[in-house]
């Protein structure tokens, strides 16, 4: 509970007036997380992403309660743009070279009601997308929870008449990418201006920027590994479902790595491989780099 005097000057007259902020947590998140579900408070959602293509028609989301409480769950479509360094911003009208995959897809339910250690599917169709031109369409299924409702006639007990409360009541979201793609489509992605910085002398921070070129988007998994100057290869790093969404040609990328013994940052080598997911059939390398370190 935060409690703050604010002097307040209300047609000539000054008063003193306190606020009371009970804040439980206000938290609206709109992110693409990494590893094979997506969680975010007590919400599990199952696969972290959906695409359409070829002859796929109908998909599932998976969604599940994992807290101690019955819980709901609100589902609708929002748009969002990736920006620069990764980081997404919510839109209404798509940029140049972006389009809204909404009018294309049928989903439901579009409410639901979960208890503790409870799971629902999300079905989900494509609608009306026969004649759509060839590319990629993308918009984001939006899975937000619904604040505990008090029952009728209970009353928050005041102990101060004079005060002002305000109550933030949490609200837990999650969003993952719907895609459609449609007709010939192809991306190529390149890993470029790639840089080692250590931080305060001890923490390496790798720095680099992804190139992407085509019609669609990319999306897969980082490992890098230091090349000694023996020739020993060691794994210090990994990052999981890094995505550069249409209609982006850039996005900018910062990973720490491992301080392992033994390992000295200033001499060597680090290969950067960037792959598709593990769950992708048809596994391929996306991209490559390599620095030398000094």
């Amino acid at each position: 509970m935060y409690k703050t005097e604010l002097l307040l000057k209300i047609y000539g007259f000054r008063q003193s007036l306190r606020f009371s902020l009970i804040i439980s947590g206000l938290i609206i998140l709109l992110v693409l997380s990494t590893g094979e579900t997506q969680a975010q408070g007590n919400l599990l959602i199952m696969p972290r992403r959906i695409v359409f293509e070829g002859a796929k028609k109908s998909e599932q989301i998976t969604v599940a309660n994992t807290g101690k409480d019955t819980a709901k769950y609100v589902v609708s479509i929002v748009q969002m743009r990736m920006k620069d360094d990764g980081s997404f911003e919510k839109i209404t009208t798509p940029d140049s070279g972006q389009y809204f995959s909404d009018k294309y897809i049928r989903f439901f339910p579009r409410t639901i009601t979960l208890a503790p250690n409870e799971s629902q599917v999300i079905k989900m169709q494509l609608n009306k997308a026969g004649k759509l031109a060839a590319g990629e369409y993308r918009s984001h299924i939006y899975f937000r929870a619904l604040p505990k409702e008090k029952p009728l006639g209970e009353e928050e007990a005041s102990k101060d008449t004079a005060a002002i409360s305000i109550k933030l009541v949490p609200i837990f979201g999650i969003t993952i990418p719907v895609i459609i793609r449609v007709g010939e489509t192809s991306a190529k992605v390149e890993l470029t201006n790639i840089s080692l910085q250590i931080v305060n002398d001890t923490l390496p921070k790798l720095s680099m920027k992804f190139i992407r070129s085509g019609n669609n988007s990319v999306f897969g998994d980082i490992q890098v590994d230091y090349i000694s100057p023996q020739g020993k290869v060691t794994k210090v790093g990994s990052v999981k479902g890094l995505a550069v969404y249409t209609p982006n040609t850039l996005r900018n990328f910062q990973c720490d790595l491992d301080r392992i013994k033994g390992i000295d940052y200033h001499t060597g080598k680090l290969h950067i491989v960037y792959t598709s997911p593990a769950e992708v059939k048809k596994a391929a390398k996306l991209a490559e780099g390599e620095i030398v370190l000094k």
